[in-house]
């Protein structure tokens, strides 16, 4: 038995190393945050700057994540160069802070097989591709809603897409995330089977933007 567990410890070693390996991926995951939902139940409580009122942030770039046809790598290995600070702090205008920039890049970027600079500006070229409705900034007050109408406006205002490339979640009841599904070129594709699955709420809470 013993023998039997050093040969698994051994031979397992290169296949995880293999899956974690910077660049090998199938396509990304662009996820958005709604800003107010992640103020409500994390950021008011970390007095957060991006919740700060002079903020008008609404859906925000979580992050561009490395995704695999089943499951995702993270925090891989890999030769390129750490961004400075200025590089991630350039990213809190669709981020909402610095820190998140830099957490992003440690557990996705680096899987993304590419320079910081390149993937914060793939990541920035991703955002600016999906087309964010207009009438979720225009929101004068909390309302309750469906996930499903969120993810109706995010079809009409991007054609392009059809309802299997896109995911809404939800966290405590509200709405939480969009997330869109990219081949290695930004173009929409359809999601995984670990990606799919949007929140049924009917009443998810959605706050208006500060």
């Amino acid at each position: 038995m013993r023998i039997l567990l050093l040969g698994l410890l051994i031979w397992g070693a290169p296949l995880w190393a293999e899956e974690e390996r910077a660049g090998k991926f199938d396509y990304y995951v662009l996820s958005l945050s709604w800003s107010p939902t992640w103020c409500a139940l994390e950021g008011d409580a970390r007095g957060a700057d991006q919740c700060d009122d002079r903020h008008d942030f609404g859906w925000t770039l979580h992050g561009l994540w490395p995704q695999n046809e089943r499951g995702w790598p993270s925090y891989c290995r890999t030769v390129e160069r750490d961004p400075s600070r200025g590089q991630t702090k350039a990213m809190a205008d669709i981020m909402g802070s610095g820190g998140l920039a830099w957490h992003q890049w440690k557990k996705h970027g680096r899987c993304s097989g590419l320079s910081s600079d390149a993937y914060f500006e793939i990541s920035r070229r991703a955002y600016a591709s999906l087309t964010r409705p207009a009438v979720f900034r225009n929101l004068e007050k909390p309302v309750k809603l469906p996930a499903k109408v969120v993810e109706e406006a995010f079809l009409e205002s991007n054609p392009r897409l059809s309802p299997d490339m896109i995911t809404i979640t939800c966290k405590n009841r509200r709405i939480q995330e969009v997330r869109l599904c990219l081949n290695k070129d930004l173009e929409p594709r359809i999601c995984g089977e670990d990606v799919v699955g949007d929140c049924s709420i009917k009443d998810a809470l959605f706050d208006p933007i500060r």
